[in-house]
């Protein structure tokens, strides 16, 4: 048995929670401990409750899940947040990474899919799907941060192994999807994205992912 994962479901349709709720009912690792129908109450609840991860709505009205993840990530930034959209958003999406969102699914997820993603987030992972990452490229194209008499970044060096990982869960792949793509074992996996984080000077997979695409490390074509 795993740690127990503490979720926060947020959603301004009641029933969808309730629906959420019954479903993780199910698994005796994932407990929700708090839900919340408003971007204002969510914010409240993730300060005083601090969950593992919170299942965000982004389309919320008033106080939408953007505006939540700057709040939750300015005052409990060790919660995690994973993004659950009716639509294929990006440039919203896009925000909500860059304000602090480990990642995001489309509703029509297969509910598996959705509990496995929040235990990979719950385990430092992070879920970034291609159009997303190509999204990443274009910003990290324009030149903002470049300034003159500056030296010039030194592009981190990583083994092709490492540039294979890294390309892989750009692309969405959990740590299980990886091993099993590159003949690997799952723990050999984690070891390689603990050096990964090292080298790159992140955390998590969303920055090691934002890295790389700066850096030129990842083929988004």
């Amino acid at each position: 048995m795993t740690d127990l994962l503490r979720i926060m479901l947020v959603d301004d349709e009641a029933d969808i929670i309730r629906q959420q709720t019954r479903l993780f009912e199910k698994y005796e690792d994932i407990e929700v401990v708090a839900t919340a129908t408003s971007g204002d109450e969510a914010i409240r609840l993730a300060k005083e409750i601090r969950p593992d991860v919170i299942l965000l709505d982004l389309g919320m009205p008033v106080t939408d899940g953007i505006a939540v993840t700057q709040a939750v990530k300015s005052s409990a930034p060790e919660v995690e947040i994973l993004i659950f959209t009716v639509f294929d958003e990006e440039d919203k999406v896009l925000e909500a990474v860059q304000a602090g969102a480990a990642g995001y699914l489309l509703k029509d997820t297969p509910f598996l899919r959705v509990v496995e993603a929040l235990r990979e987030i719950h385990e430092g992972g992070s879920i970034i799907q291609p159009h997303l990452a190509r999204k990443l490229l274009k910003f990290f194209r324009n030149p903002q941060e470049t300034k003159s008499g500056l030296p010039e970044e030194e592009i981190p060096k990583l083994t092709q192994r490492e540039q294979e990982i890294l390309n892989l869960i750009s692309k969405g792949l959990s740590n299980k999807e990886v091993a099993g793509v590159l003949g690997l074992s799952p723990s050999t996996v984690r070891t390689h994205l603990e050096h990964i984080y090292a080298k790159l000077d992140v955390t998590n997979r969303t920055e090691a992912v934002t890295e790389g695409i700066r850096h030129k490390l990842i083929d988004v074509d």
